[in-house]
């Protein structure tokens, strides 16, 4: 079945501008993480070191997400000695900015988004994978074959659970067959 979604990472400005917008309708508009900007555009304070994973379908951003394996993390900023609440790792790397279009979150696009992780976190041979899962979306976190660790992180308008993930239990399969 060809669905006219393109998987790939972000290189060009059109792209990145798409991925600013997405980030603040996602974390300033819908979730009350960040001030919302009269722009309407949210640059990630690591957007340097972050290698963003898109989902296009005729040219416009769908869905997204970010790794980045330059320390400290944006968890490390939130839980002291993250280190002592995880199992033995070499290589870790954060895994940030889940976001997909209200239309389009259904597992198509986040199996897809999950697929090229995959493929990368293969390649960039990481052997532990953290991120920050929104409270309300714990379940889905969990059913991806993420593993809850640690306090609630977050404020009360924008909690979410540290969680970690060896990169060969992710559960991309199921995604895929939506």
């Amino acid at each position: 079945m060809k669905t006219g979604l393109v998987y790939k990472i972000a290189d060009t400005e059109e792209e990145f501008d798409q991925i600013h917008r997405l980030n603040h309708d996602t974390f300033a508009e819908e979730i009350p993480q960040h001030h919302k900007s009269p722009d309407g555009q949210l640059v990630d304070k690591f957007h340097s070191e972050n290698t963003y994973f898109i989902c296009m379908k005729k040219g416009v951003l769908i869905g997204m997400l970010a790794a980045r394996s330059k320390r400290p993390f944006s968890l490390d900023a939130k839980l002291d000695k993250l280190d002592s609440y995880l199992p033995p790792f070499e290589n870790p790397c954060e895994i940030r900015l889940l976001a997909l279009q209200k239309g389009s979150r259904g597992g198509v696009v986040l199996g897809g988004l999950l697929e090229l992780l995959t493929r990368y976190c293969q390649r960039e041979e990481f052997d532990i994978l953290l991120i920050s899962g929104i409270l309300r979306q714990l379940n889905l976190y969990k059913h991806i074959g993420f593993i809850p660790f640690g306090p609630e992180v977050g404020t009360p308008e924008a909690k979410y659970q540290p969680m970690y993930l060896k990169p060969n239990a992710l559960l991309v399969d199921k995604f895929l067959k939506l």
